[in-house]
């Protein structure tokens, strides 16, 4: 009997109070969306998070969530388990991956649980991804969903649902383009 198994990918996005891991700083929104053999399923995940700390004014300039707005959002290790559940056995994708694996990694090790290559079997970059394509050319998310005609965002600010939708679009678009 050939019975042929699902292949899971979960795109995920990040939003943080501030880029530095050092200086304490944490997520305020997670997203993640299925893909199921390279088509997205409508399945996802997406909460706001309570840092515990005050957002950092240019993190606050790019995606806009205020100290007021978070303030009575669920703290990390209130949602840590349901994302978890949510990501377990898919391969990750993530753009600056080490930026946004990082920053959940940095959260599961505070709460003393597992880092996500325990429960996920490997992450695609797809900001390394895009420059081994497009060397020398602008590879931000913004830029490849202009080169590769996928919808952009209205606004100056990011949201992380938004972006792992619009980062699932262009990895599909990137990977076909790698297929033929």
């Amino acid at each position: 009997m050939n019975e042929k198994h699902a292949f899971r990918q979960v795109v995920v996005n990040i939003e943080t109070t501030g880029v530095d891991l050092a200086k304490a700083h944490r997520v305020v929104e997670i997203a993640a969306v299925e893909l199921v053999d390279r088509r997205l399923t409508g399945k996802c995940f997406h909460t706001y998070v309570n840092p515990g700390r005050e957002v950092d004014p240019g993190a606050r300039a790019v995606h806009g969530l205020t100290n007021e707005f978070l303030q009575d959002k669920p703290a990390f290790g209130e949602i840590a388990r349901e994302f978890l559940e949510f990501v377990r056995g898919a391969e990750l994708v993530a753009h600056n991956a080490l930026f946004d694996i990082g920053f959940l990694d940095g959260e599961l090790a505070i709460l003393k649980l597992d880092p996500l290559w325990k429960c996920c079997p490997s992450v695609i970059d797809t900001l390394q991804l895009a420059r081994s394509l497009r060397p020398g050319q602008k590879n931000s998310l913004g830029a490849l969903c202009s080169a590769l005609g996928v919808g952009t965002p209205a606004g100056d600010l990011h949201g992380a649902l938004l972006d792992a939708r619009l980062l699932a679009e262009v990895f599909l678009k990137i990977t076909q383009q790698r297929l033929h």
